[in-house]
């Protein structure tokens, strides 16, 4: 499945490129305007890259922390460190238990998305900054020719961008 996504200044200049795209005998029902009025980043299916990033963070932790705390338990029984002689032996394996379990917080904060949270990822995020600065985005789904011949109407109108994706489930 192609994707076309043609960012718009305003209503007026969206709603004339549906039209012209309208009457190119484009189907319809495989083209959206997303902005005020129109349906919203998330009745379209846009995702909140940060959103996801939170929920894969949340699902990493829920098994790396027990994983590290069990982890730095064990190592601490098994080597007989005495790094924490103040905490007696059982003290010393359990703050071993609670560094593992430190240390897989981290793990699912990195591998789970944290660089992406930081430094925000995707298209998804620029489009959804766009919608909330009050432009409009028309999105066209369908075959390569069809977003092909989109993509030519769309250019007439001089949008502020204009993107083709592929979706990389399909190929």
């Amino acid at each position: 499945m192609n994707y076309l996504v043609a960012v718009l200044r305003d209503r007026i200049q969206a709603e004339a490129a549906y039209s012209a795209l309208e009457s190119q005998g484009l189907p319809m029902n495989k083209i959206a305007i997303l902005g005020r009025g129109y349906k919203s980043a998330d009745e379209y299916g846009l995702l909140d890259p940060n959103q996801q990033a939170r929920k894969q963070i949340r699902l990493m932790a829920t098994w790396l922390v027990p994983f590290g705390f069990a982890a730095g338990y064990v190592f601490n029984l098994i080597t007989n460190l005495n790094t924490f002689a103040w905490a007696g032996e059982i003290g010393g394996h359990i703050i071993g238990g609670l560094l593992g379990a430190a240390s897989g917080a981290l793990g699912s904060i990195f591998v789970g998305g944290g660089a992406g949270l930081i430094s925000g990822g995707g298209d998804a995020l620029p489009y959804r900054n766009r919608l909330d600065d009050g432009k409009y985005l028309i999105v066209v789904k369908g075959s390569e020719a069809l977003t092909r011949q989109a993509t030519t109407v769309l250019r007439q109108f001089e949008p502020e961008n204009i993107q083709g994706y592929t979706d990389p489930s399909d190929v």
